[in-house]
């Protein structure tokens, strides 16, 4: 809650800053604040997601009305984080940062992206609607501050949603979704299972990497009352709620598909859309995949829900970014780059944006009744981002060394090499070695994650 309340203290300053700008900010325009930056080029890292296609089908409007060139290249996920660590670390071209929730610590710690309020202290390019209220204030908290500073503005957000295959369920005799993890296990599984005709009740994206640490391993700890540390920032997975969420998804694997370990996003997306699973908790992102018509064969029957809740509650998954502007970037680009992350995360291309096929985080776009009527996954979606842990994965700088591990001995449990316990421990003892080195233990770093 500290660093929540530290987060939005700091989003009304800005936002009032923004609003008591001098008279002659009714009189900003985008065209007017790019006019002595015409000319300039940004250079920005992309991911082959749904949100980033829709925005690149929108650049033509901003670059039209600017000016500013946009430079995008377009990089795995896997390698997007080295992509610009290198580039930051050796003073490369990049001038905005897309940052992955669990990233924000370790750019912010290492100077390499600028808090916003250098922007919104200059009425010439802070454009007075710009409303940081408007956010999801989940959103701004978790993707977008760092120690009571906002340096990024939310963009490509996903929330954990339960999407499945209705007609199937409906065959089965249920009328609705599972509320629980409990009962999708116990009630919904076996029924929903026949591994004569290959047809499975669930599917939990696992492949090692991040998909195993973050999309499938935290997964389970929240909802069962566990986390991966404790107030002390020591292991917390050896704890009985950490096991009992560990433990449960061992069993629920006999109704998952053969080779789970090896599926990431897209294989869980198409065993859903090729009617092989009735079920998968998948990131909001993912709904335009699975609406269309020429990589789904599920469209009239898919349907949305939040995700399961365990015996702690509804705790889903959380992901997603915000872009932040590049310290190493000259001051005629920053300010560039500025415009360009104000415009892409504005009210003013929501709709644009969400009818793309994105997933924007200002709060006002999913209040229209079209915007609900027409895309299932709003209303679950925002009813998951008023309740959620910003830490569902630590965000401090030690985060991707402490995924790698996680991925490979959660990896292990899932295949039986290793127990629950076993692999916890064998986590716990090397998540702390790395803690202990980057000085969370001698009181060199605040417990900030």
């Amino acid at each position: 809650m500290r660093l929540f309340t530290h987060a939005a203290v700091g989003a009304l300053a800005l936002a009032a800053a923004a609003l008591c700008a001098p008279a002659q900010a009714q009189d900003w325009s985008l065209e007017k604040a790019a006019e002595p930056l015409k000319g300039t080029q940004i250079n920005v890292v992309f991911l082959d997601r749904p949100g980033y296609r829709a925005i690149i089908q929108l650049l033509p409007e901003f670059e039209k009305k600017t000016g500013i060139k946009v430079n995008y290249e377009i990089v795995p996920y896997e390698s997007s984080r080295e992509k610009q660590v290198l580039n930051f670390s050796s003073n490369g071209d990049l001038t905005i940062a897309l940052v992955d929730l669990v990233w924000i610590g370790e750019f912010a710690e290492n100077g390499w992206i600028v808090p916003v309020e250098k922007f919104t202290s200059d009425p010439a390019i802070t454009d007075p609607k710009l409303n940081l209220d408007g956010f999801f204030p989940l959103l701004l908290d978790a993707f977008g501050s760092w120690g009571g500073k906002v340096y990024g503005l939310p963009f490509d957000n996903y929330s954990g949603l339960l999407f499945y295959n209705q007609c199937m369920l409906k065959e089965a005799g249920f009328d609705k979704p599972p509320e629980t993890w409990q009962e999708l296990y116990e009630t919904y599984a076996p029924k929903l299972t026949d591994k004569a005709k290959n047809q499975f009740a669930f599917a939990l994206q696992s492949r090692r990497g991040e998909t195993q640490s973050a999309d499938s391993f935290m997964r389970v700890l929240w909802p069962f009352g566990g986390s991966l540390l404790d107030k002390e920032f020591k292991s917390n997975l050896l704890s009985e709620e950490s096991q009992a969420g560990l433990k449960f998804r061992q069993d629920l694997m006999q109704y998952m598909p053969p080779g789970i370990v090896s599926y990431d996003h897209a294989e869980a997306v198409n065993a859903l859309a090729q009617g092989q699973v009735a079920m998968i908790t998948e990131w909001s992102a993912f709904y335009s995949t699975l609406i269309d018509p020429a990589t789904s064969k599920i469209v009239d029957c898919l349907a949305v829900a939040p995700e399961p809740s365990g015996p702690a509650g509804r705790l889903p998954a959380l992901g997603g970014f915000s872009l932040a502007v590049a310290a190493q970037a000259p001051e005629k680009e920053q300010k560039a780059s500025w415009l360009f992350i104000q415009w892409a995360t504005s009210e003013d291309i929501a709709r644009a944006y969400v009818e793309a096929g994105g997933v924007s985080g200002r709060k006002s776009i999913y209040e229209d009744a079209d915007i609900k009527a027409k895309y299932k996954f709003v209303e679950p979606m925002v009813a998951s981002w008023q309740k959620g842990v910003p830490e569902f994965r630590p965000r401090f700088p030690a985060w991707p060394a402490i995924s790698e591990i996680i991925a490979e001995w959660g990896t292990k449990m899932m295949l039986g090499e290793v127990s629950t316990e076993q692999g916890a421990k064998e986590i716990g003892t090397r998540m702390e070695d790395i803690l202990a080195k980057e000085g969370y233990y001698d009181g060199k770093k605040a417990l900030l994650q």
